[in-house]
């Protein structure tokens, strides 16, 4: 398994499809944007669930954090049953959130990569993008890294995403 954690417009996604086409066996991927399309439209702004600030700030309450465990739970099991599974995750808790995933990992192996970015190129891409709340990627830029620790760590702010793939399959060796 690999694990990209990295705020908001930060280049993940662009970094996994590069993997899935760089890297010589087949990778699934899954990100958190689809498991938060996934949830039920109830879920999205109650206390329960997820909550996106005007300013970009990001909660989740206990029915949220309880699905997403099983979620978690639930793409390791793939691993397991032997499907290369590559993880696109913004880690909003920091070292609480890589925790959440050591636990659903039970000791398998992962290749954790932190994906960085300088703020205001995250916040110009979200921009770009038009489909983020504003501010969301300035918020996580930095905070989701707090904590966590890495196998290998790449930067987009300058970097495409086919290099920083590149240097993921070659750390994998």
């Amino acid at each position: 398994m690999i694990i990209l954690n990295g705020g908001s417009s930060s280049g993940k996604s662009g970094i996994v499809r590069c993997l899935q086409a760089v890297l010589p066996d087949p990778w699934l991927a899954f990100g958190v944007d689809s498991f938060v399309d996934a949830l039920p439209a109830r879920m999205r702004g109650a206390d329960g669930g997820i909550t996106f600030a005007a300013d970009g700030g990001v909660s989740v309450g206990a029915e949220f954090r309880a699905l997403d465990a099983a979620w978690a739970e639930g793409v390791v099991a793939m691993a397991r049953a032997g499907a290369r599974v590559v993880v696109d995750d913004v880690f909003l808790g920091g070292a609480a959130s890589q925790q959440r995933w050591r636990k659903a990992l039970g000791g398998m192996d992962a290749l954790w990569v932190g994906v960085r970015c300088e703020r205001a190129v995250a916040a110009g891409r979200e921009t770009a993008r038009g489909d983020r709340v504003p501010g969301m990627a300035a918020a996580q830029a930095d905070a989701v890294h707090e904590g966590v620790d890495y196998d290998l760590e790449v930067d987009t702010t300058h970097t495409e995403s086919l290099e920083c793939a590149r240097a993921i399959a070659a750390h994998l060796g």
